[in-house]
């Protein structure tokens, strides 16, 4: 074999696993890629023992538009409402955050099958402090496998898996455990959260124990609840903010068209994120090459942690009465 032919040979290679490493990341959730069987790890994550493929959540407002049969409004929430409390007074309880929670993890070896399992934290205030829960719903467990003829095999898990915990007066955990995964495996988690509390956000967790290859949260907030964002600045992680609009639900008796709000549409994204303290082989941390393991990235969250924060897309024009800290 000439040198010219060995070269040729490996620039289709590097090309090869350009391609796979570019096209990997699958949010589609229902069936597992091709690339997602075939693929074990990338660079200094080829030893783990277990890789999250992806995981998403994606957070909504559902805000009411309501008008009762003698055609008086009840509770519109806008910008003119805020502006007036003497006039109308909102009620927080009507508005909903709608959250989808989506995650697949591939197990590599067989003491990787503990990544498995998962533990869902969600509010869940005892009786006596009578607040209104977040609803867990519609959780689905599915386990995919490869039989020896190489077809895919997909398993339900059974909900008598899944435990609840109270921790404390006001979270509840969930715990799902999957049994009998192996090596090859790949197991797909859904479910979804409905809270009643519009001015507080779930905190999203980029950094697993284990390797991710995707992580992405997706937040569309009316303008009106300013939040104060605390967003990841690390070379790892994409993030976004633009205006964008929400339609009202309509329940109207008078037939008049559902009222829109401007929000803050956040899209957060992080790709190919080493575990805290995972040894690392090429410079991920944008540090000169002085560290040899990989670095702490910081969750997305509504409230500051650091001086680090993105500022809204939109601002209504003077100051409205909702402001989270």
């Amino acid at each position: 074999m000439n040198a010219s032919f060995r070269n040729l040979l490996l620039t289709a290679f590097v090309l090869c696993g350009s391609v796979l490493h570019a096209q990997l990341p699958n949010e589609k959730f229902g069936k597992p890629s091709g690339l997602e069987w075939d693929f074990v790890g990338w660079g200094d994550a080829l030893d783990a023992d277990a890789i999250v493929l992806c995981k998403t959540m994606k957070a909504s407002y559902q805000l009411s538009d309501y008008v009762n049969s003698n055609n008086k409004t009840t509770t519109e929430v806008s910008y003119d409402n805020l502006m007036d409390f003497g006039k109308n007074e909102l009620d927080l309880c009507n508005i909903l955050v709608k959250y989808e929670f989506r995650l697949r993890t591939k197990i590599l070896k067989p003491e990787g099958a503990k990544h498995a399992n998962i533990d869902i934290t969600y509010f869940n205030a005892s009786n006596d402090l009578k607040i209104n829960a977040d609803e867990l719903a519609d959780m689905r467990v599915r386990v995919f496998t490869k039989n020896e003829k190489g077809k895919v095999e997909r398993r339900n898990v059974d909900t008598s898996s899944f435990v609840q915990e109270r921790i404390d007066d006001n979270y509840v955990v969930m715990h799902v455990v999957v049994p009998d995964v192996e090596p090859g495996s790949i197991i797909e988690y859904q479910y979804n959260i409905t809270s009643t509390r519009p001015t507080f956000l779930y905190d999203w967790v980029f950094q697993e124990c284990i390797p991710t290859v995707r992580s992405k949260c997706d937040i569309d907030i009316p303008a009106f609840l300013q939040f104060n964002m605390n967003v990841p600045i690390n070379k790892l992680i994409r993030s976004s903010v633009e205006a964008g609009r929400l339609q009202y639900d309509a329940n109207r008796s008078d037939m008049k068209k559902a009222k829109t709000c401007p929000t803050n549409h956040y899209v957060i994204v992080g790709d190919y994120i080493l575990p805290e303290g995972h040894a690392v082989k090429h410079n991920q941390n944008n540090t000169d090459g002085k560290n040899d393991t990989a670095i702490k990235i910081a969750d997305f969250t509504s409230r500051i942690l650091t001086p680090d924060t993105t500022p809204p897309a939109y601002l209504p024009d003077g100051r409205t009465h909702l402001k989270v800290k």
